[in-house]
């Protein structure tokens, strides 16, 4: 299970009218612990806001991400209760579990994590709230950075010039 981290960031900006505005924004950061959570925020936030203050980082109990390609850039927290029948105890047990989705509306966010979650189980969606996160970093592995970052061949390709 990923661990999320909720990093709100604080910065002043100047708008047309002269006048200095301070502007909070909240990222979501799937990271291992606090510290990488935040120095993961301070590479994806200071390449666009060169004077920022991080002043709150908090750990989200979230269990499920959905990124929709087409979707909007608004985020949906949508609370779940999956249901099931306790043998022992006789008795429905509702078991929460809490899930991020991006989606032009509410309707749509119900849409979306119904289409989903599918027949899997019965489950009850229950609440559908806006939040108010900017944009999510998802845990990218080392290896996968080095290779974005590098000037790297198949090495097929460096085979067959080397035979040349």
């Amino acid at each position: 299970m990923s661990s999320w981290y909720q990093g709100k960031i604080r910065y002043q900006k100047v708008d047309e009218k002269d006048r200095t505005i301070k502007i909070t924004e909240v990222y979501l950061v799937d990271a291992v612990s606090y510290t990488d959570a935040e120095a993961r925020i301070y590479d994806t936030v200071a390449s666009n806001t060169p004077d920022f203050q991080l002043f709150g980082l908090s750990r989200m109990k979230i269990h499920e991400v959905f990124f929709v390609e087409e979707g909007s850039e608004t985020w949906y927290k949508v609370k779940v209760n999956f249901i099931s029948f306790d043998e022992k105890a006789q008795k429905e047990k509702r078991t929460p579990f809490t899930m991020l989705i991006n989606a032009d509306n509410p309707l749509l966010a119900y849409q979306l994590i119904s289409e989903r979650l599918g027949t899997v189980e019965d489950y009850q969606i229950t609440d559908i709230n806006i939040t108010n996160i900017l944009e999510i970093i998802p845990y990218e592995k080392p290896e996968d950075k080095i290779l974005k970052s590098g000037n790297f061949k198949p090495l097929a390709e460096v085979l067959a010039n080397q035979a040349e």
